[in-house]
């Protein structure tokens, strides 16, 4: 080959490659690594868990990947004794966990908290001061709020929830909480809950919403993604993953992957806004 034809092919293929034409795969981090990496904590997590640990065993079945809920809580305590490799949260994690455990934090997404009602109920929009009172007891009958008569049925999260602690705070203001309020165990039990029930109301990531809930507007703001992205809707939270101490080389390998343009995709598929690298 001539000279200058070569020097022209190398010129060609290196146009390709920045373009484009060959791009090393974001799950190449995995190649050559074996091991388990155990995940439990909130449930708001666990769409964009399984979808990528899917991805990962797929492409490296020496790589096995577990995921459980229980809550913030839940993951805080399990990852701190040691019992899984990442416990997440949607909520950050306080100076004592982060003290007594040794915890090291990696936010990955922004997640708003809506309030939800049965999509038969025609009430779609309430005021904050409105929820507070919904919430607290004060109002218990749907005819207050241009409804049905019809008692309220309250439903709410374990105090283990982090999706429970940021509606309380930035919703709720810390306020009162009924006691005569249905506990479900998650975002999905939740749904399952005001779905069947047309006289609920109760609160959910908004990466949960489906047509089986409807969402209300709070103060005239729809709680959608985007305007939780531009502050418009203030119920918002972080969600972190955590490890115990500095990630292993496995576990920091998950925590890119889910950083990265891969993660990115799957946390939008599942309604929340990535927080990249």
């Amino acid at each position: 080959m001539k000279r200058t034809t070569f020097i022209a092919v190398l010129a060609a293929l290196c146009a390709f490659l920045a373009a484009g034409g060959i791009q090393a795969s974001e799950l190449d981090r995995f190649a050559g690594l074996k091991g388990t990496i155990d995940i439990a904590g909130g449930t708001a997590h666990i769409p964009v868990m399984n979808d990528a640990g899917k991805n990962i065993m797929r492409f490296n079945p020496d790589i096995r990947i577990t995921v459980a809920g229980g809550g913030s809580g839940v993951g805080v305590q399990k990852v701190g004794e040691g019992l899984v490799d990442i416990g997440n949260t949607g909520r950050a994690v306080s100076e004592a966990e982060k003290s007594k455990y040794g915890l090291v934090s990696f936010p990955f997404a922004i997640d708003g908290v809506a309030v939800v009602v049965n999509p038969k109920n025609p009430v779609s929009e309430l005021s904050a001061q409105q929820i507070k009172e919904i919430f607290s007891g004060r109002i218990a009958n749907w005819k207050d709020l241009g409804g049905p008569d019809a008692a309220i049925h309250l439903f709410t999260r374990d105090e283990a929830s982090g999706t429970r602690e940021v509606f309380w705070e930035k919703l709720l203001n810390k306020g009162d909480l009924a006691q005569n309020a249905n506990i479900v165990a998650s975002n999905g039990a939740m749904k399952v809950a005001v779905a069947g029930d047309p006289h609920a109301i109760g609160y959910l990531g908004i990466g949960h919403i489906s047509k089986d809930v409807k969402a209300v507007v709070i103060d005239k703001v729809e709680p959608s993604q985007e305007n939780a992205k531009s502050g418009a809707y203030r119920v918002t939270r972080y969600l972190y993953m955590n490890t115990k101490g500095q990630p292993t080389q496995l576990q920091q390998a998950f925590i890119d992957y889910i950083l990265g343009p891969d993660g990115a995709e799957i946390c939008k598929k599942h309604g929340y806004i990535p927080i990249s690298k």
